[in-house]
């Protein structure tokens, strides 16, 4: 009996629009909102140290992931990371397996989070959107209905409709979305500037810079905002699978978000300042202005209909930014399908697109589930879980004998290695222990992880069976 090769993935993802993808996943709705968050909790201005440790921070882990995505240019990213560097018949697969598992929990809520965000952004031109016709808790967890929820559930859906297509029309998608979620950026930084007041930007209060216990809580927590608002420079290892020339194209990708995102993020800020006081960001407790202040910055400069064009903007960018999140977290559960670590109903390509079609509507329905929740509380918990099982483990990953002699042989390779290793640990390790429910969260997490070693042993305890029976 002739078996058919299974069909592979399409390598269509050029660097410009591997740069752009990343670019996209980044942005998001998350640092139009966090202005106010990260200037109330730092107590001033020098909130912009916050924005600049964080892209420090993002650019040693970016050195990670570029040096790990050209030794293993393969779908699914970390999945194959901690695959090969733990031992691809021990650890590794239990590692690996155990990402992948806790991706379907984290991923959905991750993605219908930005859908969430794009539901709330474009509620600006529908304030009643909000009110619920329906709300729970089930299992602890506020359950909502509302007009937002069925917008997210929209956005998720056009997603999936955009998604399910060639990577080579993807390709161009993204390019273009890309440049606008840039020129949004570029827009209000050159209307903040032209308007700028340096006096107002820079207004210090007294002791911003004493360095007692008070400054470094309040720079922990704002290097905690920026991190996450920084997240997503590595989706281009993701897709690594579809990328052409990984060698030259994933470095680029990587770096030259963190480069872009990181100046635009930095000139945002303090051009926002020279326009809006920071103490009337800090003070204001009115949740529908700290939600909608690029508007009220827009509508102060040029009025309401600037304001509404913004608003669009922003929400063009969040939408964007769950295509991304989508696309790359649709190909890890593909990987593991591929490699056995999951069902193989998973590691379906498209005959005709060849993308992960099983992998990615999953996903996709998975999400619009997850949109009737209100995310903050489990959120914060599967971001415990991220760190621990991806950022940690694949940097300890770097410093194994395994990857000291892979790094020798091919692809990237980071300068002052390994410096930048140890810091990005340092940075991750302080940043989950400067959660406020750190203790209650690991639980959470723990409990998650437990769930899916009990499934990892039926698995590998009921494949050796049915091989000692062969």
């Amino acid at each position: 009996m002739v078996h058919s090769k299974p069909l592979e993935l399409q390598r269509g993802l050029s660097t410009s629009s591997a740069l752009g993808l990343n670019v996209i996943d980044m942005v998001g709705v998350g640092p139009f909102i966090t202005l106010p968050l990260i200037v109330g909790v730092m107590g001033g201005p020098q909130a912009m140290l916050g924005w600049v440790l964080g892209a420090l921070l993002s650019l040693c882990d970016g050195l990670v992931w570029s040096e790990l995505g050209t030794a293993y240019p393969e779908a699914g990213g970390s999945y194959a990371y901690l695959k090969h560097l733990y031992g691809e018949r021990g650890w590794g697969r239990a590692f690996s397996f155990l990402y992948a598992w806790q991706l379907l929990f984290s991923a959905p809520l991750s993605i219908a989070s930005g859908c969430i965000g794009f539901s709330q952004y474009v509620s600006f031109f529908a304030p009643n959107a909000g009110h619920a016709f329906f709300s729970a808790r089930w299992l602890g967890v506020p359950i909502v209905l509302s007009g937002q929820t069925l917008i997210a559930m929209a956005a998720c859906s056009v997603a999936v409709v955009v998604l399910y297509r060639s990577i080579v029309k993807i390709d161009r998608i993204v390019r273009w979305l890309g440049l606008v979620v840039v020129l949004t950026l570029v827009l209000i930084i050159v209307a903040g500037f032209l308007h700028f007041d340096a006096h107002r930007a820079f207004d210090f209060p007294a002791g911003a810079f004493h360095l007692n216990g008070a400054f470094f809580v309040g720079l922990g927590a704002g290097m905690l905002i920026s991190a996450y608002d920084y997240w997503g420079y590595y989706n281009v290892c993701f897709v690594a699978g579809e990328v052409r020339d990984p060698q030259r194209t994933i470095p680029r990708a990587v770096l030259g978000a963190i480069a872009i995102v990181a100046t635009l993020y930095l000139l945002m800020n303090v051009s926002v300042l020279g326009v809006l006081p920071w103490r009337e960001l800090a003070a204001d407790t009115d949740s529908h202005a700290r939600m909608f202040t690029m508007a009220v910055f827009m509508e102060r400069l040029y009025g309401h209909t600037a304001a509404g064009v913004v608003v669009v903007l922003i929400a063009v960018a969040a939408l964007a930014s769950v295509l991304a999140l989508l696309l790359g977290y649709s190909r890890i559960p593909f990987a593991a399908a591929r490699d056995g670590n999951f069902p193989a109903w998973f590691g379906a390509v498209h005959e005709k697109h060849r993308i992960p079609q099983h992998s990615l509507l999953t996903l996709g329905a998975m999400t619009m589930a997850c949109c009737i929740f209100r995310l903050q509380e489990v959120i914060t918990t599967l971001v415990v879980v991220r760190i621990l099982f991806q950022f940690l483990l694949q940097g300890l990953a770097v410093l194994l004998p395994e990857h000291r002699r892979e790094r020798k042989l091919r692809g990237f390779r980071m300068p002052l290695y390994p410096l930048p290793v140890l810091l990005a640990l340092g940075g991750f390790v302080f940043i989950l222990f400067s959660r406020p429910n750190f203790a209650r969260e690991m639980r959470t997490a723990g409990l998650i992880l437990l769930a899916g070693a009990l499934v990892y042993g039926v698995r590998f305890f009921a494949g050796r069976a049915a091989r000692a029976k062969v």
